[in-house]
């Protein structure tokens, strides 16, 4: 017999207890799918389609279409953060506890690399813009388009040819 190691557990009850609450079911393809993240840690930037292939990497079955809307569910849960990308694509990634909310990303236009940045003045902008205008600030995040290294190697190697 397989033994689970009590923080999966914990996380498994929980999100059982949220499902039920839903009237959702806690299926293995949720738990895989979430697994996943968490294996994964903070700041790994997902599209639906790594994450498919992922898991049948990891020989654990489970259908595009089923990864699709356990992402969905997910998010909604706020399990997991959506990322939506100008060019229509969507990552997700783990969602972060309240210390780690108000962070940004450096996306690439090209292949979609993301990464993670934190930046005070960027959150003080986010707070005296709200003030101003009257909103309450809920969170702040700057997503900024860019090329990655890689990218930028590659588009210069093809104009200097």
């Amino acid at each position: 017999m397989v033994s689970v190691p009590p923080a999966a557990q914990l996380q498994a009850e929980s999100l059982r207890s949220s499902l039920h609450g839903r009237g959702q079911r806690l299926t293995p393809q949720r738990q895989r799918v979430l697994a996943l993240f968490e294996r994964l840690g903070e700041g790994s930037h997902l599209s639906a389609e790594e994450v498919h292939q992922r898991l049948l990497k990891a020989e654990e079955r489970v259908s595009l279409a089923t990864v699709y809307r356990t992402l969905r569910l997910l998010s909604s849960m706020e399990l997991l953060c959506e990322l939506e990308l100008p060019e229509g694509g969507r990552r997700f990634e783990l969602a972060s506890d309240e210390a780690h909310r108000d962070h940004h990303h450096l996306v690439c236009v090209r292949c979609g690399h993301t990464e993670e940045f934190e930046s005070v003045p960027v959150l003080q902008a986010g707070e005296q813009a709200a003030e101003h205008h009257g909103f309450r600030l809920l969170n702040c995040v700057l997503n900024v388009r860019a090329l990655c290294p890689d990218c930028a190697a590659k588009e210069a190697t093809s104009l200097s040819q």
